[in-house]
């Protein structure tokens, strides 16, 4: 399907950044199901708790929600933000137009970017089954684009990062600038090393699903034979293993979690938690994996048998 861009080398950027980034569908195209007019998300029960934030403490949030690792939306935690103003997608599209950010990565791990200009191109105008989806987070650390650390401040709940006493060198990723269309998003996972994150959303609208730690991989994950052409992708996910969540054959002893986040509020999963989340539509997002006094005990020995180098490191620290 032929896509008209704003601007004149977007089409050019944009099959590089793609042939890069998934080079499995060269030959089947990346609009060839029609997603974009046939996956629609069906009506749900928005079942997550909401608290408002800004009047939790933070021993408050680790003893009800942190420790007991309970998946919560907490409101009121981003009011104050400058994002809420600045991070529109043609402000964020002018401001930081000739910076390239990650939106995805080649068969040997290399980042692979886009200048905002041209996402931005694209991500008003695509079509694609499964869109690029700018998952940045080395934003922080360039020059040009960690401005955009001005616009948000770390939320009181959340500044206990106990990551934060190891070389930031050798420190896993743990801060990412978000953004992405409509059926961008990431698969069912478990977030690494045990840490908890958080998620900001200041655009758009993001469907959450949330299934307990204990359930098996096998139950959360597609079949091989439901993986098709994006085996990997959030529109997989929701086509496929979200008829067997929301059927009445779905084992009780797992009960699912699902939410549909809005622009202001912000999600926290705890350590352990399967999540999968989906864009409605445009979303800007800030996220961030954490390691607190309430589950180190969960962190500290995935660390020591995943990273053992940053464990010792850390240990001295």
């Amino acid at each position: 399907m032929t896509v008209a861009y704003t601007h004149r080398r977007s089409a050019r950027r944009v099959e590089e950044a793609k042939r890069k980034a998934r080079p499995e569908l060269n030959n089947y195209g990346w609009d060839t199901l029609d997603l974009a007019h046939k996956f629609i998300l069906p009506d749900f029960n928005d079942n997550i708790l909401r608290v408002d934030g800004s009047k939790l403490s933070l021993q408050e949030f680790r003893d009800k929600y942190e420790a007991p690792r309970i998946p919560i939306i907490l409101t009121g935690l981003t009011d104050k933000w400058q994002a809420l103003e600045k991070w529109t997608v043609s402000r964020i599209a002018r401001k930081y137009r000739n910076q390239r950010f990650k939106c995805g990565e080649d068969d040997d791990g290399y980042s692979v970017k886009l200048k905002m200009k041209y996402y931005a191109d694209y991500m008003l105008n695509n079509k694609d089954d499964s869109p690029l989806y700018i998952f940045d987070s080395g934003f922080g650390d360039r020059h040009k684009t960690k401005k955009l650390l001005d616009d948000f401040v770390v939320p009181h709940l959340f500044t206990d990062d106990l990551f934060a006493y190891a070389d930031n060198k050798k420190r896993p990723p743990h801060r990412w600038f978000v953004m992405g269309p409509a059926r961008s998003g990431t698969a069912i996972h478990i977030d690494p090393l045990g840490t908890s994150a958080w998620n900001a959303l200041i655009k758009g609208h993001k469907r959450w699903v949330l299934i307990p730690p204990e359930a098996p991989r096998t139950l959360v994950k597609p079949y091989q034979s439901e993986k098709g052409r994006h085996p990997d992708e959030a529109v997989t996910w929701f086509s496929t293993v979200y008829r067997r969540v929301r059927a009445s054959t779905w084992p009780k002893q797992y009960p699912v979690i699902e939410a549909r986040q809005g622009p202001g509020e912000t999600m926290f999963v705890p350590s352990g938690w399967w999540h999968v989340v989906i864009n409605e539509d445009d979303t800007i997002a800030v996220t961030q994996n954490f390691c607190s006094v309430a589950n180190l005990h969960l962190v500290w020995p995935k660390t020591v048998r995943g990273r053992p180098k940053l464990s010792k490191h850390w240990f001295k620290r």
